[in-house]
């Protein structure tokens, strides 16, 4: 039985952390600072029904900051550079990556559609995303589908097959691109079909509202930006 105790976040919501916290992972912030921004994916991943990803999540997120304040000061060498590779690479994208992969996977089109058109929104970015949307999903399932053809067939993607380039791009590669551009004209296609281009007001069945949860993540997450954005500032005049 997972966690997953009414933990409905706005979509609004979801983006904005998304977009603060991609923005501060990419700078120096102070590790207090970043470790509270981390843990909001954690969260979010948590209690959504999404248990594994989320300790994964978090343990090598912890292992790479580790290896950044005790190991590195006295690695050298090619050590050095594996581990500094590693350890910066996962503690600057991983928190992006994994509050983008709990935004795709938790948020429906038609939450995303009302809640984009209450703010006011234009049609011209609300489409797109939207189809954006229903599409990742849908090409990870085809690349899935197509890894299980595989191996069926005696071909997996393995060390193995590597040693065989030409035949992984030929059994792999080309299925998956050929599968990803007819997913995305199905899903243009049906997004014109249900009228998503209708310069219209749509009405809803669903309804998207912020509530006491969004407004506490929010508040965290600019609390963060906020002491972030006067250590910036302040050095920059320093400097």
């Amino acid at each position: 039985m997972g966690l997953k105790l009414n933990f409905n976040i706005d979509p609004r919501t979801k983006i904005i952390i998304l977009v603060i916290l991609s923005f501060m992972v990419f700078n120096d912030v102070s590790l207090y600072i970043s470790g509270i921004l981390v843990l909001i994916p954690f969260i979010c991943l948590l209690f959504s029904n999404h248990e594994k990803s989320s300790l994964v999540y978090i343990v090598v997120y912890v292992l790479a900051k580790y290896i950044q304040i005790y190991i590195l000061p006295t690695a050298t060498g090619l050590t050095a550079i594996i581990l500094i590779t590693f350890s910066y690479t996962v503690s600057r994208m991983l928190p992006i990556l994994m509050m983008g992969y709990y935004t795709i996977t938790t948020t429906k089109v038609s939450e995303f559609i009302s809640s984009m058109q209450k703010s006011n929104i234009p049609q011209d970015i609300i489409i797109p995303v939207s189809v954006v949307f229903r599409y990742i999903p849908s090409v990870l399932e085809e690349i899935k589908s197509i890894t299980n053809a595989m191996k069926m067939r005696g071909f997996g993607l393995t060390v193995k097959s590597l040693k065989t380039p030409l035949k992984l791009i030929e059994f792999y590669m080309i299925p998956i691109l050929i599968s990803a551009v007819k997913t995305a004209d199905e899903l243009s296609a049906a997004s014109l079909t249900r009228g998503l281009s209708n310069p219209e007001p749509r009405t809803h069945l669903l309804e998207v509202k912020l509530t006491k949860l969004d407004y506490t993540l929010l508040a965290i997450t600019l609390i963060g930006f906020g002491i972030y954005a006067y250590n910036f500032l302040r050095g920059v005049l320093i400097a």
